[in-house]
């Protein structure tokens, strides 16, 4: 057993900083690079990409990364664990496989957790005795079941620890939790068992504190953030980890940032329901339980954090389509830019109206105003402010209705106030929306399936 593993936090979401992997794996010594792609709509988005091209649906990013850190982390020993193969994570290995293969990297084993979607499955699962009702609303899932695009449940760290007991290199998963992908080497290297509640409890804070990349870092920060340092070089978060489930948080030293308690709690906060309950499939963790202090320059120690068994359920994350929207803009400009922006959004409304078109939501903002605080913000004077966007959007299980509405916003620069601009690229056009749907399922009925692949195979 290993006295300490350092696990290295290296995409936050899909889209997160590029260079950020890359740094982790050269600016200092890791044991683990851990990537948190997936979001509850990214899942919609590459189901859609797998729909168009069955070799598709996994995070793209990857291949061209792997090239980049491949070579490195093979010199080093660095173990890779992503959700980044989204709901085509074969896919996704395959083209891992391709750039070692490209690079003549021999004997790399990379691993797939997959069988967490389960879009095909739902008929079968509701025969058997499991609803997957909206978790919210209590709606059964056939009032939207022939317009889902994806469903998918939350494996946790488990799987992926087999996949590493198999001797993989890289491990490649579709729906795992964003805790459990940092848990997964914790427990792997230090032997814990499914039983040990409170060293679970320990790994599943420090995955939430890595998840989201920089945020524990000094990105995003709400404190003192003016005076972070070296922000354009941001060191994502490590989890230096030790068997008994303490945690110190911190990152190389080369890079800006800061690791402080302020960043740290602030990242404990993130998406938290009730704080006494964090509900993983490995745990359930307390939160109120951690203990948290500054024990050295960027390094925030994480201790005494409390759990218990886990529930008898996995979540579902599942996407639906919902109709359309469309939003357009057009910017007013001083004298009287909040006035101005307030009467063209009266005059559209006025025009749908008039037109008889039917939304289920018309929206509008006036950035610079109202677009962050809405009816809290507050009265300012007009004499001071430059200029106004005026935002507005639609939305509607009419498509006819929303395409209209997407030629009512150009007319507006001829035949409404004066001193407009910002009107470019044509008109807004309808595009589809997708709404969440959270479920549970009964984990007796679904099972993880891990499958190795070696870049010596053909």
């Amino acid at each position: 057993m290993k006295e300490k593993i350092k696990i290295a936090s290296g995409q936050g979401f899909w889209g997160d900083l590029i260079d950020a992997p890359y740094h982790q794996v050269i600016k200092g010594d890791i044991d683990y690079l851990v990537m948190d792609y997936l979001a509850e709509v990214t899942m919609s988005i590459l189901q859609k990409q797998k729909n168009k091209n069955p070799d598709l649906g996994y995070a793209k990013d990857i291949p061209d990364l792997m090239k980049r850190i491949l070579p490195i982390c093979v010199d080093k020993k660095i173990k890779v664990i992503t959700n980044g193969g989204g709901v085509n994570p074969k896919a996704c290995a395959k083209a891992v496989i391709d750039v070692a293969k490209s690079l003549n990297i021999k004997d790399l084993k990379v691993a797939v957790v997959d069988g967490d979607d389960i879009l095909q499955l739902v008929d079968n699962f509701v025969s058997q005795g499991a609803p997957l009702k909206n978790m919210e609303s209590g709606e059964p899932i056939e009032t939207v079941k022939s317009d889902l695009l994806s469903a998918n449940v939350y494996f946790g760290a488990f799987p992926i620890v087999e996949a590493l007991k198999l001797g993989a290199d890289i491990v490649i998963t579709g729906r795992t939790t964003d805790t459990g992908l940092t848990l997964a080497p914790m427990i792997y290297e230090f032997n814990w068992s499914e039983n040990d509640f409170d060293k679970l409890a320990a790994g599943t804070v420090a995955g939430h504190i890595l998840e989201c990349g920089a945020q524990a870092s000094g990105g995003n920060f709400l404190g003192d953030w003016e005076s972070i340092p070296n922000m354009a070089e941001i060191g994502f978060p490590i989890a230096e980890a030790y068997p008994d489930g303490e945690v110190i948080i911190t990152k190389h030293a080369s890079l800006g940032g800061w690791v402080i308690v302020e960043t740290v709690s602030e990242q404990l906060l993130y998406e938290i329901g009730d704080p006494k309950n964090y509900i993983t499939p490995d745990c359930v963790a307390d939160f109120t339980s951690i203990k948290i202090k500054q024990v050295g320059k960027d390094r925030v120690r994480v201790y005494d954090v409390k759990g218990t068994e886990p529930t008898k359920f996995y979540k579902v994350s599942a996407s639906y389509k919902k109709g359309f929207s469309a939003t357009g803009s057009l910017t007013y400009s001083w004298p009287k830019a909040l006035t101005k922006a307030k009467a063209a959004d009266q005059i559209l409304r006025t025009r749908l109206q008039i037109l008889n078109l039917k939304f289920d939501e018309i929206s509008s903002e006036f950035v610079g105003f109202n677009a962050c605080h809405g009816p809290l913000a507050k009265e300012i004077n007009e004499d001071d402010i430059n200029e106004i966007t005026l935002r507005f959007g639609v939305r509607s299980d009419d498509y006819s209705a929303v395409e209209r509405f997407s030629r009512e916003i150009a007319p507006l620069i001829l035949t409404g106030p004066p001193s407009v601009t910002g009107f470019a690229g044509g008109r807004p056009k309808p595009s589809e929306v997708v709404a969440f749907w959270p479920a549970l399922i009964p984990k007796i009925l679904v099972q993880p399936k891990i499958t190795l692949f070696k870049s010596d195979e053909n």
